[in-house]
């Protein structure tokens, strides 16, 4: 199964923008030990200030995958940084295929578009953040090569 990232259009930005807000509020509440108002209110901040001028932010780059059919199937936003000795990365903020086409190696196809659209920003490293109880992502991010750098590691003492 083969995909195409293609720039998203500005009538697909308030539908992306939404789902990814409410995601990461999901994520920050189910894995980030966040109650539901906090972890609304970061997710909200976090995506403003990430996405200052939505579409035309510099250096970010939100992209909709399209199938060989070329059906929207899913998101990829991702950025160029600069780490902390002054090297340039591609950063993976989020990559969301939908519920009803995963399972289907779309994700993976993603991924390695992404990989080759990194290269063609001369840029020889992805980085990205995933949640620790985000098995099928981790899966699927060491299947391809990515290797963990650091873990942070809780308990409940309730």
């Amino acid at each position: 199964m083969g995909v195409r990232l293609r720039p998203m259009r500005d009538d697909e930005y308030d539908a992306f923008y939404a789902a990814a807000v409410e995601q990461y509020a999901f994520d920050l509440e189910e894995n980030g030990g966040l109650g539901r108002e906090h972890a609304t209110a970061k997710s909200v901040a976090d995506h403003e200030s990430l996405l200052t001028d939505r579409l035309e932010t510099p250096d970010v780059f939100l992209r909709i995958v399209e199938d060989d059919d070329g059906r929207a199937v899913g998101t990829v936003w991702w950025a160029i940084q600069t780490s902390r000795v002054g090297e340039s990365r591609a950063y993976l903020y989020a990559i969301a295929i939908k519920e009803s086409e995963r399972g289907r190696g779309l994700g993976r196809a993603a991924m390695l578009a992404l990989e080759e659209e990194a290269r063609e920003h001369g840029l020889d490293r992805i980085e990205l953040n995933v949640f620790g109880g985000n098995a099928v992502a981790r899966r699927l991010y060491a299947s391809l090569g990515y290797l963990e750098s650091a873990v942070y590691m809780g308990k409940s003492l309730s």
